[in-house]
């Protein structure tokens, strides 16, 4: 484990500076965005370079020490909390865009690069990054490839590992390899770049990205759609996926996220409406105004009271800030604030939010819920108080029920914010006892003296699985 001596060693390799075993140093980093998970690190390390980090990787092999690759910890699964001490990566120096590659459509970065500066230098060069996480202002690459991060674009363009080409990686031995390439074909061996994608850093450390990227979208309009029936709106989403039309952001809005939203960003929103479905399009400019008009048709058909498109940019901004806010503001209301994603089919949209209000009342908590309804990602968050322990505990049956809810109709107990620790104990609902044992098989064989960021994924014991009582 951790000693002086794996200090030393560590100290000869980035520098004393680049380390930080103080314990105001070593708080900092024992916790990310996950409510009720803290952990102190034994020390925090900065590497400058690949060759660093393969070096720091070797030694944390010969004296046992976990190692947490992290970016700015805004997940929400504590899949950055050190739960076993030791080591937490941290990329602040290894920040920069290596190249953007306009012949082939690529973007090639290290892990500690901020997305959205990543997207606005893509954006110089009229180039398009799609995947835009609702953290896109500080999170980094790095953390985005290991959780498989989505955002509000992915209903049309998908999540970032269907942009990850390449990778350079540093396996637990130290060993460093790259996958992939500047390819449109490549099925040379096993599909490693998807592998290392959303494998929350439990295989390897990524030390460099391809990315791809696409020709920016010559326009793109925005529309707000009021509802007084919440499982209008939800109906609103499947019918307008089964008219054949893929928006680039179908997001839904309950009245209390509205509400606290609009006290939050103050952009005039309407609070008196039970939902919302803010939708967009992007696409030439005949293409948009077609499929605009097509879904404010399903819209009204579907109980509508109102439909109305943005008139200018700025509007539209405003109304994509606010939703991308939307964790932020509720999470002033209460000391503890619980941000989930249970998934199901687009089909079952209205079932979901029908079922997450049903349990709400149930067990007597707060949910308020958003979300990327048009991909059937659903963000039921709860507003409690993590020293009221008999509230968590009910805020934990219900939760356990939402997930199991989800699974019923052919969902999942998580569609973008990963596993961790905070849904490990439900993975095997998903995947049954098999599909946990093929993947410790996997973990095992990069990972045998398990270093790389112990404790998440795999839970010591799983959650029995609830039965719903109608």
């Amino acid at each position: 484990m951790f000693s002086q001596e794996v200090k030393q060693k560590l100290a000869a390799i980035v520098g004393e500076e680049n380390i930080d075993d103080s314990k105001a140093g070593r708080l900092v980093y024992s916790y990310d965005a996950t409510p009720n998970f803290q952990s102190m690190p034994d020390a925090v390390v900065a590497p400058r370079n690949t060759k660093e980090v393969s070096d720091i990787v070797k030694i944390c092999q010969q004296y046992r020490v976990p190692l947490v690759p992290r970016g700015s910890g805004t997940n929400l699964c504590a899949g950055t909390c050190p739960t076993e001490g030791g080591i937490v990566l941290l990329f602040k120096h290894m920040n920069q865009i290596i190249e953007i590659d306009e012949e082939n459509l690529t973007v090639t970065v290290q892990p500690g690069v901020v997305t959205l500066d990543m997207i606005h230098a893509v954006e110089k060069k009229g180039l398009f990054y799609p995947p835009d996480p609702s953290s896109m202002k500080i999170s980094t690459i790095g953390g985005n490839i290991n959780e498989n991060s989505g955002g509000l674009r992915g209903l049309k363009y998908g999540v970032t590992r269907d942009y990850v080409l390449a990778l350079e990686v540093v396996l637990p031995n130290g060993d460093i390899i790259r996958t992939g390439g500047k390819l449109a074909k490549d099925v040379a061996g096993y599909d490693l770049t998807r592998l290392f994608v959303g494998s929350e850093g439990t295989l390897g450390v990524i030390t460099e990205a391809t990315l791809k990227l696409i020709p920016m979208p010559e326009t793109k309009k925005t529309m707000l759609a009021l509802y007084q029936d919440l499982e209008a709106a939800a109906r609103s989403v499947s019918k307008i996926i089964a008219n054949k039309i893929i928006p680039t952001t179908l997001e839904f809005l309950d009245q209390p996220t509205l509400q606290v939203v609009e006290d939050f960003a103050k952009i005039g929103l309407p609070t008196d409406v039970q939902a919302v479905l803010l939708i967009e399009q992007d696409g030439p400019e005949e293409v948009v105004t077609r499929d605009m008009k097509k879904m404010a048709d399903v819209c009204r058909s579907e109980g509508a009271v109102s439909v109305e498109v943005a008139e200018t940019e700025e509007e539209a901004n405003a109304l994509r800030t606010a939703r991308r806010s939307a964790l932020s503001a509720l999470a002033r209301l209460k000391p503890t604030t619980i941000l989930e994603d249970a998934t199901v089919p687009r089909s079952e949209i209205a079932a979901m939010v029908q079922a997450i209000n049903q349990i709400a009342i149930k067990h007597q908590v707060n949910i308020c819920t958003f979300g990327h309804a048009g991909d059937g990602n659903l963000h039921p968050t709860c507003l409690t108080d993590a020293r009221d322990h008999e509230e968590m505990k009910r805020v934990e049956e219900a939760f356990a029920e939402i997930f199991a809810r989800a699974i019923e109709l052919g969902g999942t107990i998580t569609g973008e914010h990963g596993v961790g620790v905070m849904k490990a104990p439900y993975l095997e609902w998903k995947l049954g006892a098999e599909g946990i044992q093929a993947m410790k098989a996997i973990k095992q064989a990069f990972d045998p003296d398990n270093i790389m960021n112990p404790g998440k994924v795999f839970a010591k014991d799983s959650r029995k699985r609830v039965v719903i009582t109608k």
